[in-house]
């Protein structure tokens, strides 16, 4: 397929959700077209009718909207039902092409009906495996003569279609790869057509990328003993070839499979851990391909877009780091609008009861965004946020009195003495409490009880925050302060009402 303009697809199955696997996939396909000024296709591949779903189809097109890959043609979320003129692009509405296909290989004989029974097909597999030989199809319907195919007909046995395979090797150029080579005998006499008169998989993905013009077909390595089949499908119609590029397996940190008991592996699960879309993008692309040179590690997708190519796609394994994740994805927040991350985040709050589901005052919003700035830099992902803002909306003194760790500072001698101290002079500062005067309180503080140092700080953010540390008190006091003086759900408990209630649920000697 020597034209100019390539044209790549991504054919993913609606029968569950989108995976790293498969994103990676999508992402190289639209790296490549539009590194190269091609198009981009989505072909849906729902033959698979038991498994397949409409709520699939839907959530894998909003996930790859959501990493940024828009698509020439295909399938369309809303309204419109799909773009482009080489549609149907589900498979489920293209069978009648499929059925004039088969039609013409057997015209031409280049594939045959084949009658053999189950019972037939699994007795010459016994025999195969008994004899130490390989478990192929042994041709026996491939010569029938056509009075018997016809005697058959007209007793309406099912038969399945399959394709003649000739004595040569299948070979083809693989742009991860190289040359790859497969015997014919191991090929055998593929199915094309099953005796339900459904078609299988490498038929129908065959047509439909010979249809659609496709010049380059990427995917994952897994297809690799499909490719094969592929090929001599595309010979017996006369077809050229497009070029192949499979890429590597994605392993998990133990080198095995990526898989759920890795933890998170779809799109949608990190979407919902609070991901951004550019650091996911960022991160799959660096999974079995990098720029020139070999150092850099953060790509925005134009980018990436203009420095792809198929021949720096490595065809080793890749392992999936999910710590090198976190570690862009923290980049990603850091340099993504204050606005546009309180937005994001604003759901994980409201699903708790802390925050109105959505933006209701400009001095929330300022308060929100205040909130985010402290605690941001101490997570991963946008769902963790709540755990380390927990003490604003959610303190428990009993939980932080019953906590080991705290209760080996609160038993010092000393705790109980600058409590006390500390909760006399806050309830003698008038609302909202300032850093400034905190500041102050807590050397009147220093004075009276004598404590120093952890001995007198400990005890303080105890009784504000449930924990022995955290962030500076400059910057908790106010954030502290502020929420109180808001109509959020959840009120947030000023500096003066936490000490009250910790001195309050603190156990008598």
């Amino acid at each position: 397929m020597n034209q100019s303009k390539p044209r790549v697809r991504f054919a993913p199955s609606p029968t569950g959700q989108l995976h790293v696997g498969n994103a990676r996939t999508a992402l190289y396909n639209w790296l490549f077209a539009r590194r190269f000024g091609g198009d981009f296709l989505i072909r849906i591949e729902d033959t698979d009718i038991e498994r397949s779903e409409a709520r699939y189809e839907t959530q894998l097109l909003e996930d790859l909207r959501w990493l940024g890959l828009d698509w020439d043609e295909g399938p369309q979320v809303g309204a419109s039902k799909e773009i482009g003129p080489n549609g149907p692009y589900r498979q489920s509405e293209r069978l009648e092409i499929y059925r004039e296909h088969i039609e013409r290989l057997l015209a031409s004989g280049a594939a045959y009906r084949c009658f053999c029974t189950a019972e037939q097909l699994d007795a010459e597999r016994e025999q195969a495996i008994a004899a130490h030989q390989p478990q192929v199809y042994s041709g026996r319907c491939r010569s029938i003569s056509s009075d018997e195919i016809e005697f058959h007909l007209t007793k309406h046995e099912p038969f399945a279609v399959r394709l003649k395979i000739g004595a040569e090797p299948i070979r083809f150029h693989d742009m991860v790869r190289g040359a790859v080579e497969f015997a014919a005998e191991a090929v055998s006499d593929p199915i094309l057509v099953r005796s339900s008169g459904m078609p299988v998989y490498n038929y129908v993905v065959t047509i439909d990328d010979a249809l659609m013009r496709i010049t380059h077909v990427i995917r994952g390595d897994d297809h690799l003993s499909n490719t094969p089949k592929q090929v001599a499908i595309y010979q017996a119609f006369g077809w050229p070839l497009p070029e192949f590029a499979h890429l590597s397996t994605i392993l998990g940190p133990d080198k095995t499979r990526l898989s759920k008991r890795h933890g998170a592996t779809s799109i949608a699960s990190f979407r919902e851990m609070g991901i951004l879309p550019e650091a996911l993008t960022n991160y799959l692309a660096l999974l079995g391909w990098g720029a020139e040179g070999g150092t850099r590690e953060t790509f925005t997708m134009a980018e990436l877009a203009a420095e792809f190519t198929l021949e720096r796609v490595t065809p080793s394994p890749a392992i999936f780091d999910f710590n090198k994740l976190y570690w862009l994805n923290r980049h990603y927040l850091k340099a993504a609008e204050p606005k546009r991350v309180a937005a994001l985040a604003r759901p994980y709050f409201a699903a708790r009861g802390w925050l109105p589901e959505a933006s209701s005052s400009d001095s929330i919003d300022g308060w929100f965004e205040q909130l985010l700035a402290l605690f941001l830099p101490a997570v991963d992902q946008l769902d963790q946020l709540p755990e380390k803002a927990r003490f604003l909306f959610a303190f428990d003194p009993v939980t932080a009195i019953a906590d080991n760790e705290n209760a080996a500072v609160l038993t010092n001698d000393s705790a109980r003495k600058v409590l006390g101290e500390f909760a006399a002079r806050i309830a003698m500062l008038p609302a909202p409490v300032t850093a400034e005067a905190f500041k102050a309180a807590m050397t009147e503080v220093k004075t009276a009880s004598g404590a120093k140092g952890k001995d007198l700080f400990h005890p303080v953010r105890i009784a504000l925050t449930g924990a022995h540390s955290g962030p500076e008190f400059d910057k908790v006091i106010p954030l502290i302060e502020a929420g109180s003086q808001l109509p959020l759900p959840t009120p947030v408990a000023s500096v003066q009402q936490r000490v009250e209630r910790f001195l309050a649920a603190l156990p008598s000697r």
